[in-house]
């Protein structure tokens, strides 16, 4: 394959770049400080980006590079993937890309990419003498995936690999600047729009403090904090004062309802122990505007919001309002960043040393089991327990809900 395409000269300015970052909606947000080492020391390249489309919104929001070198890959079925695929490659080849970064840590078509989009100089993480991670003999830049590092540092490595002579293609001095990522800057009728829309519906949330709640585990059940753990928290929150709000996509509702379920119960029976008596829960109203989540309910003061926001840019509105974020390892944690929200993550199968979202306004709690991280680039994200996740079981609520009170305290 070298011979078809020979490495660029080290001393030849690239004059377009591909940065490859197809699945990893979070991992977007990690990687501003490399779209901004990109544009800083190749100021005459034309910057662009390989994404799915459904990642494309937070990119967009990031405003990092022009939106019309954003390539979106369709993943709905086969055919789109293989029509979208063929047309990003004919983009890409007429843009003269030179330069192509991969960031995948699993995925092999991304690899194929970068040779198929005629870059020369071809940047990804290599196994060298590593076990796994064999992505083809084509990356003439290799990087070795070092799990020791935060993902980040990791992004800007690959940047500084392009114009590398040392072997491996990362030996090289890494300086992270130690700055969250900007907030994004939301149209002016968003967050207004978002509170007066959540003021409508959920009448009940009114003069509380807002927190958010994320169960879900996504595609990585293992990742999630049990659902007991939930509930205990939430009902403490309740009893401080606070309005809760469950958080998710349209898939997460059974869970959502499960959650609001089991606090109301817990609410209910504190109650018929002091002898109160409040009247039977209200339903909410549905949503206004005739919105499609007919579903969502509020019972006392915690929600249903699975569903609720239709985009990214509603999410980040929800953040504006909300003062608190409690949520699994995941996308909602990274996007946080982007806003003034506190926030509490829960690692366990992955370590926030590696993950942890790039903002002051985030505490990660990690138990930091023998057994933990066991979901790495190594094995896939395969883990290999047996689904008692204990590294987030012993996490205690009484201790996440210690730390909730003092970030909804915090200016």
């Amino acid at each position: 394959m070298r011979r078809f395409r020979p490495a660029a000269s080290r001393d030849q300015a690239p004059r377009a770049i591909v940065v490859i970052l197809l699945s990893e909606m979070g991992s977007l947000v990690l990687a501003h400080d490399m779209f901004a080492r990109l544009k800083q020391r190749y100021p005459g390249a034309e910057l662009h980006a390989l994404l799915f489309g459904k990642n494309r919104e937070i990119l967009d929001l990031m405003q990092v590079m022009n939106p019309a070198n954003v390539h979106t890959v369709d993943d709905h079925s086969l055919t789109a993937l293989l029509a979208s695929l063929w047309k990003v490659i004919k983009a890409l080849r007429r843009a003269n890309v030179d330069v192509a970064i991969d960031c995948e840590l699993f995925s092999r078509i991304s690899s194929l990419l970068s040779f198929a989009c005629g870059a020369s100089v071809r940047v990804g993480f290599h196994r060298h003498t590593q076990e796994g991670l064999y992505r083809g003999s084509h990356i003439n830049r290799r990087v070795p995936y070092n799990p020791y590092h935060h993902i980040s540092a990791q992004f800007l490595t690959l940047a500084s690999a392009i114009d590398s002579r040392a072997v491996p293609s990362s030996k090289l001095p890494i300086r992270l600047t130690g700055k969250p990522p900007p907030h994004v800057q939301l149209g002016s009728t968003l967050v207004p729009g978002m509170q007066s829309r959540l003021a409508q519906d959920f009448p009940g949330l009114a003069g509380k403090p807002l927190v958010l709640v994320y169960p879900g585990g996504g595609i990585l059940p293992i990742r999630a904090w049990p659902l007991a753990s939930y509930t205990a928290l939430c009902e403490g929150l309740v009893a401080d004062g606070c309005a809760v709000a469950v958080i998710g996509l349209k898939d997460d509702q059974a869970l959502a309802r499960k959650l609001v379920g089991q606090v109301q119960a817990g609410i209910d029976q504190q109650k018929n122990a002091s002898g109160r008596s409040d009247g039977p829960p209200l339903a909410s109203p549905a949503p206004s505007g005739g919105s499609e989540l007919h579903a969502v309910r509020s019972v006392g003061a915690i929600v249903d919001l699975t569903g609720y926001t239709r985009s990214i840019s509603e999410l980040l509105a929800l953040f504006h309002v909300a003062r608190l974020l409690v949520t699994n390892d995941g996308g909602p944690g990274q996007f946080a960043a982007l806003t003034p929200i506190w926030t509490l993550m829960l690692f366990g199968p992955e370590t926030p040393s590696l993950y942890a979202p790039l903002t002051p306004h985030c505490y990660s709690f990690y138990s930091e089991w023998p057994c933990s991280p066991c979901l790495t680039a190594y094995n896939h994200r395969s883990s290999y327990c047996d689904g008692d996740n204990q590294c987030l079981k012993v996490i205690a609520p009484a201790t996440v809900l210690a730390k909730a009170r003092e970030c909804l305290v915090s200016p």
